[in-house]
């Protein structure tokens, strides 16, 4: 027989019996790019990267990279799980890897699914309200949530953080912070939360909740610039704070936080004049873009930037040293490999159909690029 005839036989089977396993809906086999870009000597085996996709569209996804054969497999997760219906679900909002579990926080289906991180068979779900990022610490998953419905209300309530048993896979405890709580992080046995108010603009939140993680209780709520969002702890402990701004006539900032003598917790000791959508670190560097949104003017200020964490000064004012941001329509991600150096920034284009992931060197230049699934957000990384 004909190779390409076997060869075209051997996926046509392989779609009918995964298509048998439902009743009213067609897996849709996972489709495959060779990239070529190997690596069989370092600990990283690869990375997963979950595509958003659009709110009510039900079109979370959830692509990998292997590096050891060089292959990008996109929207995997429905071959390897036939009989789970309607799929991962609806807005991949975070995701993370705890020993050998792979989390991934799905907003608006309220619910952390969870998987086998080597295999990406899932072992089951944990219903959340209204999740939207996840973070470990001794054994737990917390999850930040908005609690109430996906609405913009100005009596929108409390959110809270939810802490998660990582082998019961149920939540233990619960903690109610600011308004509409973003991303953590733990330093110290104390939990930092960015609270954005994002339901109740105009009257956004501005604080940094503060939980001690023992007792799990919120003991402090630290005021730091308002419509807060990302938080993320640089090698040194310090915090980096975002806000968004009103998208008017506050722009977006980028705050840190530090301990200092005296003081058990956290205080803001800088504010950094940039705008800062997210971020991400390598040694002593902080690679940063911004896709500031203004009400004004209808449109994105996008920019990007590598700030020294020692001195918390701008180093460069763009990461990409070969021109091809130019490229890149709406920069949504970014992830860099932890013992490489490559950098991985996401484009999700106009938010409707698919988008691209970009790799480049850590010198700024362009080694790939590949298409994904329905805007791709964010990355982690899978040990050997």
């Amino acid at each position: 027989m004909d190779k390409k005839i076997s060869i075209f036989l051997y996926f046509l089977l392989l779609l009918i019996g995964a298509t048998g396993c439902r009743e009213d809906e067609l897996v849709v086999p996972t489709e495959y790019d060779i990239i070529g870009d190997e690596d069989l000597t370092g600990s990283v085996r690869g990375f997963y990267l979950v595509n958003e996709g659009n709110m009510g569209s039900n079109k979370c996804t959830l692509d990998f990279y292997d590096y050891h054969t060089g292959l990008y497999a996109r929207n995997f997760y429905a071959e390897k799980n036939p009989n789970v219906i309607k799929e991962l679900g609806d807005v991949g909002n975070d995701i993370g890897i705890y020993g050998s579990k792979l989390y991934v926080v799905v907003n608006c289906s309220h619910k952390v699914e969870v998987l086998d991180a080597h295999t990406g068979i899932r072992l089951g779900q944990i219903d959340i309200p209204n999740c939207r990022y996840v973070r470990f610490h001794r054994g737990n998953a917390y999850v930040s949530s908005y609690v109430g419905p996906v609405l913009i209300d100005p009596d929108a309530p409390k959110g809270a953080v939810f802490e998660i048993d990582t082998t019961a896979l149920r939540v233990t405890r619960k903690v109610s912070v600011g308004y509409q709580p973003e991303e953590m992080e733990i330093v110290d046995d104390y939990m930092y939360v960015a609270n954005s108010g994002g339901y109740r603009a105009p009257n956004y939140d501005n604080t940094v909740s503060v939980i001690q993680m023992v007792d799990f209780k919120q003991v402090q709520q630290i005021p730091v610039g308002i419509n807060l969002h990302r938080l993320k702890k640089d090698k040194y402990d310090k915090l980096w704070v975002t806000s968004r701004g009103d998208y008017q006539t506050r722009p977006s900032r980028l705050f840190v936080m530090e301990k200092k003598s005296g003081y058990n917790q956290m205080v803001v000791t800088d504010t950094i004049p940039v705008a800062c959508s997210n971020m991400a670190f390598f040694g002593d560097r902080m690679y940063y873009y911004a896709t500031e949104w203004n009400n004004f003017t209808a449109s994105n200020t996008i920019t990007y930037g590598v700030i020294d964490v020692r001195t918390k000064e701008i180093v460069s004012d763009n990461f990409i040293t070969d021109g091809t941001e130019k490229e890149i329509t709406i920069p949504y991600g970014i992830a860099i490999h932890p013992e490489t150096g490559d950098i991985f920034v996401t484009d999700a284009k106009n938010y409707v159909s698919s988008g691209t992931l970009y790799c480049f060197s850590p010198d700024g230049k362009k080694k790939w690029s590949v298409r994904t699934g329905d805007i791709p957000a964010h990355i982690t990384f899978l040990k050997k």
